[in-house]
């Protein structure tokens, strides 16, 4: 348990019948203000009663009240109920220190989360620091509607927490940590707020207060945790609270939302009766480092190998369009995301999503990043991804990256701007290359085949549940249209699982073409360009570069003097401080 002045100040009452003002200020090393502070926070809670005497000359004597009792601990589950323990791990939020341990069971893993504990005596300080901190922030900090001003609004909320604790002269560490405590009860949304802070986890999901919140870990999937909603007002309370920040609203009504939270993490809610056994949030976490292609190519990831991201790089760099595709959480974002460092500095960039997930390096300067917006309650104000991407095309992009294309209409406008000499870069739902062709010409969907040839590429992006691996199970090229319109996926890297290695098995016929085509580099000129950039990536990867503006330097770097930096990661030396910045 962790002990702060506010319990000191409790020892020192039980210990000394009537200790004054200046005693108490001596003996817990703060100044008089702040004691007398204090002992009017502890007064309120009715925990002590100060004694003012008639005598001005005299001191004010405090004196201790009633004190609830701390509360019975309920004995640790024995080691054979709970589970062998496989992990344990700490992470701080906002300054408050969590403990995770996870257990198997032979049946389940359980996620089971600590916090620092506290004395009843504190938390009744902090209940009183609550109340006068209500009055504190304007109304208008508790509901805003711009998801944009969120984070800050959340650091100025944060930094008023810190100003009116540090008036009690608590303790630096100590101070930090009560004011994230309160931060996530006034501000945020909870333990959910605690949960969202370990970045192990991807999925954190509540499907009612009866059962304990599950998260899914990177290493480990699924888990239970120890953490329960208290009621289902409480989940109504958070999605609303989710809801009112980017201005919808979400009742029996609109029993669904779709939002997402200031650091652009995914929400989903949901209210009882449309999801029978109670109300539900699943928020989808954002990742708070942006994987890059290093990240995808070292462990423990390994999602392709340096042949594959070697050819992925020459499309980019020649502008060919692409499509990542994959499963749920199989990853196409993240590697979308990873793809789009090796876009050439000097281009313009237009990223169209529904939630914010893209992140460019910074020397992509020129990049317009555009989201979708639902309409309002009254069913006015809506931004369709349509909309974003018929707006894109006016302002003069060189690539275009759309989030992820669902209906006819925004694939008619995707590859009308392939057509127009865009470069685009989106992703679908589909598992295969052969699938998301198929996907593309029926039904909802359903463009013409013959449409399909301005698409170069297809990424295929695999999750592997069993042993939770992530892995590019395919790249394929796009054949070009018969004269009856046909196209076909030629597959020329597939994954294989039981190896876990990746296989040539066929020959990149239009990749090579379109190179041949608009650099004049012939069949073996492109190999060996291909081996010189899987000689800069093995560089990047043994140097460990996996910072995305770092990563993003070298790129650029690249594309100023490809000799230069080629001839650095051949000799495996450092960058020149100069271009290292």
């Amino acid at each position: 348990m962790l002990v702060t002045k506010v319990d000191q100040f409790v020892q020192m009452l039980q210990a000394k019948r009537r200790p004054n003002l200046d005693q108490i200020a001596v003996e817990l090393h703060m100044s008089p203000p702040a004691a007398e502070l204090l002992a009017a926070a502890m007064e309120q809670a009715g925990v002590v009663q100060v004694d003012y005497p008639l005598n001005v000359m005299e001191k004010p004597q405090v004196v201790l009240a009633s004190l609830p009792a701390e509360p019975k601990h309920v004995a640790e589950e024995a080691e054979s109920a709970r589970g062998k323990l496989i992990d344990t791990y700490t992470f701080k939020a906002d300054n408050v220190p969590a403990t995770v341990e996870i257990s198997d069971s032979g049946r389940e893993r359980t996620y089971k989360v600590s916090l620092v504990e506290l004395s009843v005596a504190t938390r009744l300080f902090l209940d009183q620091v609550k109340e006068s901190l209500v009055k504190m922030v304007p109304a208008e900090q508790s509901d805003v509607s711009d998801v944009e001003k969120v984070l800050a609004v959340r650091e100025n909320f944060h930094s008023t927490i810190r100003k009116a604790l540090t008036r009690y002269e608590l303790g630096s560490e100590t101070t930090d940590m009560l004011s994230g405590l309160l931060l996530h009860i006034m501000f945020g949304l909870g333990e959910l707020d605690l949960l969202n802070r370990d970045d192990w986890l991807e999925e954190i999901a509540v499907n009612n207060a009866k059962t304990p919140i599950g998260v899914y870990h990177r290493r480990y999937g699924w888990l239970k945790t120890n953490v329960f909603m208290p009621d289902e007002s409480a989940i109504f309370n958070y999605s609303s609270q989710i809801a009112r920040r980017v201005g919808r609203q979400i009742t029996t009504l609109t029993p669904i939302l779709d939002a997402r939270l200031e650091m652009g993490d995914r929400v989903c809610a949901t209210l009882s009766p449309i999801s029978s056994h109670g109300n539900t949030i699943t928020i989808r976490r954002f990742a708070r480092v942006p994987w890059t292609i290093i990240t995808l190519l070292s462990e423990p990831a390994h999602t392709m190998n340096l042949e594959m991201a070697a050819m992925l790089w020459q499309a980019f760099h020649y502008e060919m369009n692409m499509m990542v595709v994959g499963g749920t959480a199989s990853g196409k974002t993240s590697a979308l995301n990873a793809l789009a460092a090796f876009v050439p500095p000097n281009q313009r960039i237009i990223t169209i999503e529904d939630t914010r997930e893209l992140m460019l390096p910074r020397h992509q300067w020129n990049w317009i990043p555009l989201l979708t917006r639902l309409p309002n309650p009254e069913g006015q104000g809506e931004v369709t991804m349509l909309d974003c991407i018929v707006t894109s095309l006016r302002m003069r992009p060189d690539r275009v990256f759309v989030g992820e294309i669902r209906r006819q209409r925004e694939a008619e406008v995707a590859f009308e701007a392939m057509h127009t000499g865009h470069s685009v870069y989106t992703t679908l739902h589909a598992d295969t290359a052969s699938q998301a062709l198929r996907r593309m010409t029926s039904p909802p969907i359903e463009l013409p085949a013959s449409d399909l040839d301005t698409l170069h590429l297809l990424v295929v992006q695999f999750r592997d549940r069993r042993r939770n691996l992530r892995r590019t199970l395919e790249i394929a090229e796009v054949s070009e249209a018969t004269e009856e319109g046909h196209v076909d996926a030629n597959i020329i890297w597939r994954w294989r699982p039981r190896s876990d290695t990746w296989e040539k098995i066929g020959e990149a016929a239009r990749f090579n073409k379109e190179l041949n085509l608009h650099t004049g580099m012939t069949k073996d000129k492109i190999a060996e360009d291909n081996r010189k950039r899987q000689t800069i990536l093995a560089w990047m990867m043994k140097n460990k570069i996996t910072d995305l503006d770092a990563v993003g330097n070298i790129f650029s770097l690249y594309y100023a003097n490809p000799d230069e930096v080629y001839d650095i990661a051949r000799r495996n030396t450092e960058l020149p401080r100069s271009a290292a910045r």
